[in-house]
């Protein structure tokens, strides 16, 4: 790999808070970022505004960071609205973070069953989305939910997906595991093809542990060539958990390979 940056996206406050027995008031959510940005992480994910009171008025606090970028977590526009009169979008706006991360789906699977729309309104939702942002002066990130599961099943279709938000714009484009099912060595080759399309300065891994490989699966992302990287202290996490901060920072810090 080559000696470039490397970003970490920490997404405690948001996945991390959907581990069972963990409920963050208000309180910890503040501390928890503040100590987050004196780590140096350079974006931290609140949560989602308007999902729930406790993320729409973490929101409306006015925080002062020295090192992060907050960041806020939300879906694309749903089919039959504009991306100016969808109730998530709005919230996000309202919501003053600079940074702003939508998840949407690039599996033709779950945009089908899940959505119960076609493919290329899923395609619309997300470059409009993308666009609304952009044009609103957010860095824009576009989280691609059971982004290598979409990719085994119909690659050309989860590519597309990608690009719908790549080319309005997009800051970054996360592949997302969301599943936990991946290895390693399938995370390098999709990667490595990923790449030839989307330029890894660009591209970021957001990796769950169902299968105990969420931190191997970034390794081999950020070997393959993506520069943003997105977890969890500890690993906290919905089901087993995501890719554990706590093992990659000190990983990227001494081994060799990495610096």
């Amino acid at each position: 790999m080559s000696k470039e940056r490397l970003y970490i996206f920490d997404t405690t406050l948001r996945d991390g808070e959907q581990t069972q027995g963990v409920d963050f008031s208000i309180d910890d959510k503040e501390k928890i970022a503040l100590a987050l940005d004196n780590l140096g992480v350079d974006y931290i994910e609140g949560g989602w505004p308007g999902a729930n009171p406790t993320d729409t008025e973490f929101f409306q606090k006015k925080i002062k960071f020295k090192n992060s970028k907050l960041t806020a977590f939300g879906m694309t526009k749903r089919t039959g609205r504009s991306a100016n009169n969808d109730p998530v979008i709005s919230a996000l706006i309202d919501s003053n973070a600079p940074s702003i991360c939508l998840v949407g789906k690039s599996w033709d699977f779950h945009v089908d069953v899940a959505l119960g729309i076609s493919n290329e309104e899923n395609l619309e939702n997300i470059s409009e989305s993308a666009k609304h942002f952009i044009k609103e002066k957010k860095e824009f990130m576009f989280d691609a939910e059971h982004f290598f599961d979409g990719y085994k099943n119909n690659p050309k279709y989860a590519l597309s997906c990608l690009k719908a938000a790549y080319t309005q714009g997009a800051r970054w484009i996360v592949l997302c595991d969301t599943n936990g099912g991946t290895l390693p060595q399938e995370v390098s080759k999709i990667v490595s093809e990923v790449s030839k399309q989307i330029p890894g300065k660009n591209l970021g891994i957001h990796a769950h542990n169902d299968t105990g490989n969420a931190v191997a699966n970034t390794l081999a992302a950020v070997l393959a060539g993506v520069r943003q990287v997105q977890g969890t202290i500890n690993g906290l996490g919905e089901r087993c958990g995501n890719a554990n901060l706590m093992s990659l920072i000190p990983t990227f810090f001494f081994k060799r390979r990495f610096f």
